[in-house]
């Protein structure tokens, strides 16, 4: 620390009055009162570049946004194929710029309409798919090679995408041709968001199924989104949510290369999803982070020559964690200033939260303001109008250089330990994740972080605001449609292509053609999933026992 800087705390600062709180992170990182050059240590050449250039730190293309605005994606998906297609269509004439899908915990889960375990669950928190019929159903009169699509699913991915290739198929659509996301880490799903089928090592090859499938038939799709999203929002850190994110990649990287794929031939379509908190400076800095760890990993550890596979391109999320029921109008400003961090930290696509999804699924108009939000960041703000316009600022790359470090650290001590599915199965990640959010929510009860309207500020009566109601008739509506499917289709060739799908899990050939073709022959989602329980088992949290 230069002279000059320590004369000045232990003078004028020391002197001047400063608020008896903690000046940390949300993430708990102890902040310095002011950062100069001495605090920045990496070399700007080799540590932030150009944008567009490797390693990326100052964004992944050359002009950012000046050439092209991220993807304006809110997230949708309630009641029937019907209910959510009427709200993709809302959203898009209202300027959205790409779709994103939420579905149902029957869905996610693996499981049809009419199972018992779907019972009140039903279109409730996502749309309601179980066939062929219900994805025709959700994209109708969206020609999907005009639009780019992201999925939110995992365990049933695989079953998901086939029904949106064969949809893509009959509405004259090239494979060729067709682009979007599909979520698909299920690595994650084992350390924080809890829904699964089969155990870690069959899961993961059929993430390596689909990423092999895409690479060679559908080129222009994302067959995994590399998620920190739900790491951070079942209360890891910054640091966390980046380190395990960035791990999981590495699981998912070797295991292509383990089945022959060329690292150069798969990676550019790898594809990330961070959420975005209410630490300003810290997303900022994480984000800047994330680009520059994975550049170096790709090119370092893999080997990676083409420069597109070194990009780290992600979709970013306002933290659902973050809004609160109390007070819900403050979760407006909240969300806005995540979203800024979002695209001063640099992402390709962006959902914002809308106000009352705390209490229930977003209305029209909770959903349109939520999306204003990015048009005005985008249309009124000024700030992409220059660059990474925070690159250069002395606390944010002294953040990002920290946040690196303490990320690579962890990455470290999970490749001691064999790799991610080793560290998931000794619980490391989880119990990580665990200590932090207990280590937050103390933090709270005792006031030492601040929630406005929760544990400051309150107010003794709420104002009700409007909220979404899923009419309980949707159920029954979707039930009785999967019950006439199983009636009325073929229920031979549904047999048959069910073995195929089962042989296929025994063999290890590659999934994903077995699985299209069920899904043309009528096979549901529940059934294509059971074959998954029969074949794989189904998994178990250690935790649990």
């Amino acid at each position: 620390m230069s002279s000059n800087k320590q004369e000045w705390l232990d003078t004028s600062y020391r002197k001047s009055a400063e608020r008896p709180v903690r000046f940390s992170t949300l993430s708990d990182m102890e902040l310095e009162p002011l950062y100069t050059p001495e605090d920045v240590k990496s070399d700007y050449a080799t540590a932030l570049g150009n944008p567009g250039e490797y390693p990326f730190t100052r964004g992944v293309y050359p002009s950012m946004y000046r050439g092209k605005l991220w993807t304006m994606r809110q997230f949708a998906g309630f009641g029937t194929p019907e209910d959510t297609n009427a709200r993709f269509r809302f959203l898009l004439r209202q300027g959205q710029t790409g779709l994103s899908t939420a579905f149902d915990m029957p869905t996610l889960m693996g499981y049809d309409a009419d199972h018992e375990r779907a019972r009140g669950e039903v279109g409730r928190e996502g749309v309601s798919v179980s066939s062929i019929h219900d994805m025709a159903r959700l994209f109708d009169q969206i020609q999907l090679e005009q639009i780019t699509t992201s999925m939110t699913v995992n365990c049933s991915a695989s079953v998901i995408l086939a029904m949106y290739l064969v949809v893509a198929e009959r509405q004259g659509a090239s494979w060729q041709r067709i682009s979007g996301t599909i979520q698909n880490d299920m690595l994650k799903e084992f350390i924080a968001q809890k829904e699964w089928i089969c155990p870690p090592k069959p899961s993961v090859r059929i993430v390596t199924d689909m990423i092999e499938f895409c690479t060679r038939h559908v080129p222009r799709f994302h067959p995994i989104s590399i998620s920190g999203y739900h790491i951070r929002e079942a209360g890891a850190t910054a640091v966390q949510e980046l380190a395990f994110t960035l791990a999981d990649g590495i699981c998912y990287v070797e295991h292509a290369i383990e089945r022959g794929l060329d690292v150069d031939e798969f990676a550019p379509r790898l594809s990330f999803f961070f959420d975005l908190h209410n630490d300003f400076l810290e997303e900022i800095a994480k984000l800047r982070a994330a680009r520059r760890m994975w550049a170096r990993i790709m090119k370092e550890r893999f080997g990676a020559k083409n420069p597109r596979s070194m990009m780290l391109r992600t979709h970013a999320q306002t933290a659902g964690v973050a809004l609160t029921a109390q007070q819900p109008l403050n979760n407006i400003a909240r969300v806005a200033i995540q979203a800024l961090a979002g695209v001063l930290g640099g992402v390709q696509s962006l959902h914002t939260n809308a106000m009352d999804e705390t209490l229930a699924l977003p209305t029209d108009m909770a959903a349109m303001v939520a999306l204003r939000t990015q048009q005005i960041i985008a249309e009124e703000s000024g700030v992409v109008n220059t660059i990474d316009p925070l690159g250069g600022s002395y606390a944010i790359e002294a953040l990002t250089d920290r946040i690196e470090h303490e990320a690579m650290e962890y990455i470290k001590r999970i490749d001691e330990m064999g790799g991610m599915i080793r560290a998931i199965e000794l619980g490391f990640p989880q119990q990580e994740i665990a200590e932090s959010a207990f280590r937050y929510q103390r933090q709270l009860e005792e006031g030492v972080k601040t929630v406005v309207g929760v544990n400051k500020y309150v107010i003794p009566e709420e104002i009700p605001i409007p909220t979404l109601k899923i009419d309980p008739a949707v159920e029954e509506l979707q039930v009785q449609r999967v019950r006439k499917i199983k009636r009325e289709r073929n229920q031979s060739a549904v047999r048959e292509a069910l073995k195929r799908v089962a042989e296929a899990c025994r063999s290890g050939e590659n999934l994903m053609g077995p699985i299209c073709e069920a899904v043309r022959r009528e096979a549901t989602l529940g059934e294509i999933c059971d074959v998954y329980r029969e074949e794989f088992g189904v998994y178990t949290d250690p935790a649990w026992l």
